[in-house]
């Protein structure tokens, strides 16, 4: 089991709606609780935007006929940085830090629990996510949004779609498309997909909401979800 788990989280479960404060207990103890059995654990979580984000995005889009992408992503962003700086004052009892805003120039945490959130445009915080586990060497990304398991398309939109046990990074990236939009709905995004393909990381996409199920994923035991891993 690693010492360093990344937790990439999306902010569907953060901030569905509302900001659902129960999980936010919930998570924070069960976090805490791991990080108690081994004082070498460490935690990263980057944070995604959620409703704030879309609501935000939405409201631009209807102030523009050509709504500016870059402008778009900057919104979301802001979006990620809020409910960042939230998750790190629920954890701030591990978290000393402060909110990550670019990945590519912090090399160490202070405390056990270290929060990110979006930098840039051009992408999401999923490739933030493969940043930071690549600087601090950890080989696998727990993807938690709230779905159980990645499909071969969108279930909602077709009724074919299967959920997969495994995937290799080729046949998701046929999934997921090669270019980043903002707003874009995939478990892991284009431009995410292919840094974490390049370095031969794994992904595990599961439902963020589990606790029980996110327990076995720790233990590495037996747990419901998909393993995006190298060819």
């Amino acid at each position: 089991m690693e010492k360093i788990q990344v937790l990439d989280l999306g902010g569907s479960i953060v901030a569905p709606e509302q900001i659902d404060t129960d999980f936010l207990k919930e998570m924070r103890d069960f976090l805490t609780d791991w990080l108690k059995e081994d004082e070498e654990r460490k935690i990263i979580l980057i944070i995604g935007g959620g409703a704030p984000a879309r609501k935000y995005q939405q409201a631009y889009k209807g102030t523009e006929k050509n709504p500016s992408n870059e402008e778009l992503d900057w919104i979301g962003i802001m979006a990620t940085r809020l409910n960042a700086q939230m998750i790190k004052a629920v954890m701030s009892d591990y978290c000393k830090d402060p909110v990550v805003t670019d990945p590519s120039v912090v090399k160490s945490m202070t405390g056990r629990i270290l929060v990110a959130a979006g930098w840039k445009p051009g992408w999401s915080t999923d490739y933030d996510a493969v940043l930071l586990a690549e600087t601090f060497g950890a080989g696998t990304i727990l993807n938690l949004s709230n779905i159980k398991k990645v499909y071969t398309a969108d279930p909602n939109l077709d009724p074919s779609a299967k959920a997969l046990d495994k995937i290799s990074w080729e046949e998701y990236q046929k999934i997921c498309g090669d270019t980043w939009t903002p707003g874009k709905n995939t478990p892991f995004d284009p431009v995410a997909t292919k840094k974490a393909r390049e370095l031969k990381m794994k992904v595990i996409a599961a439902d963020g909401k589990d606790l029980s199920n996110l327990n076995k994923i720790f233990h590495e035991g037996d747990f419901e979800g998909t393993i995006i891993g190298p060819e």
